[in-house]
């Protein structure tokens, strides 16, 4: 029998009755934390190791930002959808050049401007213009390099 974890199961729920609003939030909170992720991959010692910490996570990024840009509505979203499809794939061309070179330049290139990307939806969904809370911390995020 395989033991519940209580973690797994309320990201599944939170994603399956989550508005679409606050799913884009959740993608834009998890590439952040893929992304974080694979910066730690960094620090690993083991070669073989710091290479897929590197790797899993950037593919993670990478398939989150395919998904955002996958969302767009390129007619009704008119000229902001296309510059978010712009920015996802310079996005994307990022990642996999960080994840080919196992450099970290293109993800601190990437990091600020997803953040601030999450933080204008936060904005727009919470109707708040004065404070943005940081993408919340993940109880898995400790140095978890995997």
């Amino acid at each position: 029998m395989t033991a519940v974890n209580p973690w797994k199961s309320y990201r599944r729920i939170a994603t399956q009755t989550a508005p679409p609003g606050q799913l884009i939030l959740m993608l834009y909170d998890g590439a952040l934390l893929a992304l974080d992720r694979a910066l730690l991959g960094f620090g690993c010692t083991d070669i073989a190791e710091r290479n897929m910490a590197i790797h899993n996570n950037l593919q993670h990024a990478l398939d989150i930002v395919r998904e955002l840009n996958s969302s767009l509505d390129l007619e009704a979203g008119g000229q902001l959808a296309h510059t978010l499809a712009g920015l996802y794939a310079f996005f994307e061309r990022r990642l996999i050049e960080s994840n080919l070179k196992k450099s970290r330049v293109g993800i601190d290139e990437i990091i600020p401007m997803l953040q601030q990307l999450r933080d204008a939806w936060f904005q727009m969904l919470s109707g708040n213009t004065l404070s943005v809370p940081a993408a919340p911390a993940w109880p898995d995020r400790q140095l978890t390099t995997v």
